[in-house]
């Protein structure tokens, strides 16, 4: 399976990129890639800094209220139209918890006691988690030695990360599990999405757009039963919750929705290759997270396994990502 552990996009098998009869001035797609890359790299850092003020359903519901908002003004501005189907909203409801509710939430309940750099590189797994459910889940996806080999690498990455071989000693076991589901809840998006959106007739934007919508009721269900409302608003952490709404949930969709379009889903997808990178970076010179030998190489060895598991890509397949995040993420 191919999928990008980037957050929240989703792209149904069977649905092709807009063409537009006018065509747009937009910059190089190379310097957009950079961007992606950064704001979604800079997301767990802005998860660590929200949670510092609010508590963590309170960070993913303003990403998620403001991300729709971006969402909202491109679909106004594209005259895009609103899925119409009843079936349709249903599938939108499962793939909005598995794709968005659930992993952001994970993630800002992860960083209240690991490090970001940490939470960024468990996000890395996503692809790994992916191929190992795809294998079972969708009769299409053939297990090769390759792939199979490259999931075997990426776990022993993941091991490494850890520090197995010393009791996993130094980390919060529950922290760290929160982020590995949370990296495992997208795969499970996207397989559902291929299962039930394929043909649907609405673009991506549309789809996306309404599932972010749909995330964002579900945590303002969620928020009077585990949270009270804030008595004061910290600017840093306001601030961090609207820039991982409106620019790493966002405009990040955008920045994506737009490289696949221009350059393919394949290339577009190289972007989960630096996530974690720019965000252990992020996490070691602004935050001062403390970074042991094995984290670095253990991040190389899982992002060298989730390569080999993308070797072999299956033509005319349609790329569902979700937020954060993607094709389908977000951190």
């Amino acid at each position: 399976m191919s999928a990008p552990s980037a957050p929240g996009i989703l792209r149904p098998s069977g649905t092709s990129p807009r063409t537009s009869a006018t065509p747009r001035r937009t910059p190089d797609w190379r310097l957009r890639f950079l961007a992606l890359s950064l704001i979604w790299g800079f997301s767990f850092l802005l998860i660590k800094v929200g949670t510092h003020g609010y508590a963590p359903f309170q960070v993913t519901f303003g990403r998620l209220l403001f991300g729709t908002a971006v969402l909202a003004a491109a679909m106004a501005v594209r005259r895009e139209r609103l899925p119409r189907s009843a079936r349709t909203w249903g599938h939108l409801f499962v793939a909005a918890f598995f794709l968005n509710a659930l992993p952001f939430s994970l993630f800002a309940y992860a960083e209240l006691t690991i490090p970001s750099t940490l939470a960024g590189i468990c996000n890395a797994t996503s692809p790994l988690w992916g191929m190992a459910l795809s294998l079972v889940a969708l009769s299409e996806d053939r297990p090769t030695r390759r792939r199979v080999a490259g999931l075997g690498l990426g776990f022993i990455g993941v091991l490494t990360v850890l520090g197995a071989w010393q009791g996993f000693s130094g980390l919060d076991a529950s922290g760290t599990a929160m982020a590995l589901l949370a990296s495992l809840s997208y795969p499970v998006g996207w397989i559902y999405v291929r299962r039930t959106l394929a043909g649907t007739g609405s673009s991506t934007l549309s789809l996306t757009g309404s599932q972010l919508f749909l995330g964002t009721v579900q945590l303002a269900l969620v928020l009077p039963v585990f949270t009270t409302v804030p008595d004061h608003f910290p600017l840093p952490a306001t601030l961090a919750v609207i820039a991982l709404g409106a620019l790493g949930t966002g405009l990040a969709v955008l920045l994506q929705y737009g490289l696949v379009e221009e350059v393919g889903p394949t290339t577009a997808q190289m972007v989960t290759y630096f996530i974690p990178v720019i965000a252990t970076a992020a996490g070691v010179t602004l935050l001062g997270e403390r970074l042991s030998w094995n984290t670095p190489v253990g991040a190389l060895v899982v992002l060298a396994g989730a390569a080999l598991t993308r070797s072999r890509a299956s033509a005319g397949r349609g790329t569902p990502r979700g937020a954060d995040g993607r094709p389908g993420a977000q951190p």
